[in-house]
């Protein structure tokens, strides 16, 4: 178990990854190569009904800096900078989008072993000023997550969370929304030997009082094999398979069903991510 809260956007990780990580509606391929200096290249492609996006990734690694460009179909250029470790503890990440000059961002996080701060301003006249902080120990941490508008002189987010690690046990209780969403979320590993783990989240919407509730599980059938399942309240139950079949590279299919409406075409989504 890793020493310390970690970040904000930990709280509550583990049974989100469960729940909603590499499920897809869609068709999508990935594939990275290598220059033999190192250069890594990622084309990655996915085909929404009838709509095609693709994009192309190149990041460099040069000591503790790394660089990532990425053009998309659109002819929008995305630039992340990051410089790990410039000090114990420390990370630096500097993004902008061309042609949006409005987009220019610097993030700094700072991980202790009883706290964990990420904070970021956006580079224009009138930024936007977010702070995330979590205080506590691995077993249990208590954070908030806010942004502040200078233009407008207003708090444009306001979150609060509390996440409770034992063992093979994670619980975490969020606060969202300016207090309008409660989001309450819970994974628990039955069986460390076939990875098998067990789910649930549950949120409250106090403006609509709206409630989502949604249970899931996962089971490894060998060592490069994975199997997932989710139903919500609302009747929509979600399967995946995902197959390890080289190092670093997977092969998905997934798959949804309205339970309501069984005469309704099934979705099925295939990803293929492939490295060398």
């Amino acid at each position: 178990m890793a020493k310390g809260p970690g970040l904000y956007s930990d709280i509550g990780k583990k049974a989100r990854d469960l729940l909603f990580r590499d499920y897809n509606s869609d068709q999508k391929f990935t594939i990275t190569t290598y220059s033999p200096t190192g250069v890594a290249i990622t084309s990655s492609g996915t085909r929404k009904g009838e709509l095609f996006v693709a994009d192309v990734n190149t990041q460099l690694k040069n000591k503790n800096i790394t660089t990532d460009i990425k053009v998309d179909t659109s002819s929008n250029l995305f630039t992340n900078i990051t410089i790990n470790e410039p000090a114990p503890g420390l990370k630096a990440i500097f993004n902008f989008k061309v042609p949006d000059q409005r987009s220019g961002k610097v993030e700094v996080q700072y991980v202790h072993e009883y706290a964990g701060i990420s904070t970021s301003v956006g580079l224009t006249a009138n930024p936007v000023v977010n702070f995330a902080g979590v205080v506590g120990t691995n077993a249990i941490a208590l954070g908030a997550d806010l942004s502040f508008d200078t233009k407008i002189g207003e708090l444009t987010k306001l979150n609060a969370g509390l996440n409770f690690t034992k063992d093979d046990l994670v619980a975490s209780l969020t606060v969202n929304d300016k207090g309008d969403a409660l989001n309450a979320s819970y994974y628990h590993v039955v069986n460390p030997l076939t990875n098998t783990a067990v789910g649930a989240e549950v949120t409250h919407r106090i403006s609509t009082n709206e409630n989502t509730l949604t249970l899931g599980t996962q089971h490894a059938l060998d060592p490069l094999t994975t199997v997932k399942a989710r139903v919500n309240n609302f009747g929509k139950a979600n399967a995946l398979i995902q197959h390890q079949w080289r190092p670093k590279s997977f092969f998905t299919i997934s798959g949804e069903v309205d339970t309501k409406a069984i005469e309704k075409s099934a979705k099925v989504g295939l990803s293929l991510a492939l490295k060398p």
